[in-house]
């Protein structure tokens, strides 16, 4: 299959790699693929990235059926792995069972907490020492925002992570991609995307987050990237420092209460 990728989006994809120093020789890369537009761009990515590079890493595809869906075929994917000469596998995991059993509740947490497993055993199994997820900037971007609504934190992932309980690094080599040149990008690939079989998709805080985003965007014109700056460690300006327990307080307390201030 003939490969090709714009001189654009190569150049976001050597930057992430570069940057964050994803990438070694002799390195071997388990893909999670769903089957969505991201993991499909993130694997013709790669594969174009392998040929560039002259093949000193080896990549291998992984599909997670979380059940959601009982006529769920992973035959296209097989089929379009072969082209790519990348090793496919698809493992069933009732993730859907496991998110019943808890009465739909943080479906999102649960499904990923599963997905994670199941892919870090795998991973481990076959000698792989990397995963590749195709999460983007906008996916970041939404992750911060989340985490400041919904938790009062200032986080993100990283696009890169070790993970010492498994020895695995996850890698995200498409953090510097806009979620609307995927969409554009994934023309090139050849391959419709998979429908997402999520009943929950489309009803989640991740999607509710997207679209307050894009409303202050509308009204902010750098609403976005202010969020994606804000996201850097040299972002952070004056903040107050770390709440005190009332224990730590507890000594200056009593040193107002008795004149001793």
């Amino acid at each position: 299959m003939q490969l090709n990728l714009p001189k654009q989006y190569f150049s976001k994809l050597m930057r992430a790699i570069v940057e964050f120093n994803m990438i070694q020789g002799g390195d071997k890369i388990l893909i999670g693929l769903s089957g969505g537009k991201d993991s499909l761009f993130l694997m013709y990515a790669l594969a174009f990235l392998k040929e560039k590079l002259y093949g000193k890493f080896s990549l291998y595809a992984l599909n997670i059926d979380p059940m959601f869906d009982e006529n769920f075929s992973t035959v296209k994917l097989d089929e379009y792995c072969k082209k790519l000469n990348i090793p496919f596998t698809s493992l069933k995991t009732d993730i859907y069972g496991a998110i019943k059993a808890q009465n739909n509740k943080k479906p999102c947490f649960t499904c990923s907490y599963f997905r994670r497993g199941a892919v870090n055993r795998f991973a481990k199994e076959i000698g792989c020492n990397k995963i590749a997820y195709a999460h983007h900037n906008d996916d970041a971007v939404e992750t911060f925002f989340m985490s400041l609504i919904y938790s009062g934190q200032l986080a993100t992932f990283s696009p890169v992570t070790y993970l010492d309980r498994t020895d695995l690094t996850v890698i995200r080599p498409l953090v510097y991609f806009r979620e609307y040149e995927i969409e554009d990008a994934i023309k090139l690939t050849g391959f419709t995307p998979i429908k997402n079989p999520c009943p929950f998709d489309g009803n989640t805080k991740r999607q509710r987050t997207k679209e307050i985003i894009k409303s202050l965007s509308k009204d902010i014109n750098d609403f976005y990237p202010h969020l994606e700056s804000a996201m850097r460690e040299s972002a952070l300006g004056d903040l107050w420092p770390k709440s005190k327990t009332k224990n730590e307080m507890k000594a200056d307390y009593f040193k107002y209460i008795k004149g001793e201030y």
